[in-house]
């Protein structure tokens, strides 16, 4: 994608995709090595972020013990109707090395797109003043699953999508390599970890002056 637009911190959102225990750590029920190996790179990409005053917005994909409150996605994954997000679990929580901190917003969803019945569009809409954010910073897990269904729906709301590379992690490299491509030709600009703080630090730099 020819993106005419670059990152401007004072217009755009962090979204740190379901960074969950469960996803992330060893012998867990949904363990995604890479997501695990991308930390430190999702940490930086956090951190420039705050630096520049940009919001950090966490989702955590959250299932329950009460009623099949995903039933598609367990029909497609049945060990799902017995493990994995478990509302008020350890495994449902936020890595420790990704903590949210006061401040930063935590949307829960039960669907793969953060939208989809969420407060996600609510927050985005007013979290730095009405309307103001028109950006949208993707990085997390599952790459090809829950980060590039958030993306699109991101895109059809007419956000700009930048997508992280090397700060996503997919369940192979040929899903990472086939999403990024996706995302790149039809949704957004996917940017690894140093050209998203090059950018950030170039916006910022210019307004200051």
């Amino acid at each position: 994608m020819n993106a005419t637009w670059r990152v401007d911190p004072q217009r755009t959102a962090l979204l740190v995709i379901d960074m969950q225990n469960d996803f992330v750590r060893a012998g867990y029920p949904m363990e995604v090595p890479m997501a695990r190996r991308r930390i430190p790179r999702m940490r930086e990409v956090v951190g420039e972020c705050r630096a520049a005053g940009i919001p950090v917005v966490y989702t955590r994909h959250v299932l329950l013990d009460t009623f099949d409150v995903s039933p598609l996605e367990s029909a497609y994954n049945p060990r799902l109707l017995t493990a994995g997000m478990r509302a008020g679990s350890f495994g449902a929580e936020v890595v420790d090395e990704l903590r949210p901190e006061i401040g930063d917003v935590v949307v829960e969803k039960h669907r793969y797109d953060a939208f989809h019945n969420t407060r996600l569009e609510t927050v985005l809409a007013t979290v730095c003043g009405l309307r103001r954010v028109d950006t949208v910073v993707v990085i997390g897990t599952l790459t090809e699953v829950c980060c590039d269904s958030t993306a699109r729906a991101a895109y059809m709301r007419d956000f700009n999508v930048v997508f992280v590379g090397d700060a996503t992690g997919a369940l192979s490299e040929e899903a990472q390599a086939a999403t990024e491509k996706n995302i790149s030709t039809f949704f957004g600009r996917v940017l690894t970890t140093g050209e998203l703080v090059a950018e950030i630090r170039e916006s910022r730099e210019g307004q200051s002056k």
